[in-house]
């Protein structure tokens, strides 16, 4: 049950004559965030539109400083990051101001979503969620699967009048 490789990052931006060109090229590893849960940012924006273009900072760096998104979602910019999670392993319901574009990359997870729906991904298949609650769960009993997200801050969904605001519930352990 090995865990996910390192991901390369490259990043490529101008030299001193307007000469495109890499400007890195590194492996970046998960943080554990949860047992089972490893992820961080690929690349963080901290405006839309954002000035990267001829900025040398290092965008993985930046804070998003919005604990009420759970410090997932930068409130003004853009959040690229992976998630990758253990076999058998299940992210607890949630949900965030933001439209978030999500790709499997490798592994199986099954998208859960609050009326007790279940979709099954596979590798390529891509979900766009949209401030709704949800959960990721890793079906395999020997493989880790990788997703990778754009999570872009997004006024919160209103029904009845009502804002659907962040929410995380956790797993219940008595069950």
């Amino acid at each position: 049950m090995s865990q996910p490789p390192s991901l390369r990052r490259i990043v490529t931006g101008h030299n001193d004559q307007g000469v495109a060109v890499v400007a890195s090229d590194i492996t970046i590893d998960g943080e554990t965030m949860d047992s089972g849960i490893k992820g961080r940012s690929i690349w963080i924006t901290d405006r839309v539109p954002a000035h990267d273009n001829n900025n040398s900072e290092d965008g993985a760096t930046r804070p998003i400083g919005d604990p009420s998104n759970f410090e997932l979602v930068h409130p003004k910019g853009t959040n690229f990051r992976f998630t990758d999670l253990s076999p058998g392993h299940i992210i607890p319901m949630h949900r965030t101001s933001s439209v978030d574009y999500n790709v499997l990359v490798f592994g199986e997870l099954i998208l859960i979503t609050e009326d007790g729906a279940e979709k099954h991904l596979s590798p390529g298949d891509v979900v766009v969620q949209k401030g709704t609650i949800h959960a990721w769960k890793n079906p395999s009993s020997t493989t880790w699967a990788r997703l990778v997200s754009v999570l872009i801050p997004a006024e919160p969904a209103v029904v009845q009048g009502k804002p659907l605001d962040p929410a995380f519930i956790p797993l219940d352990s008595s069950a």
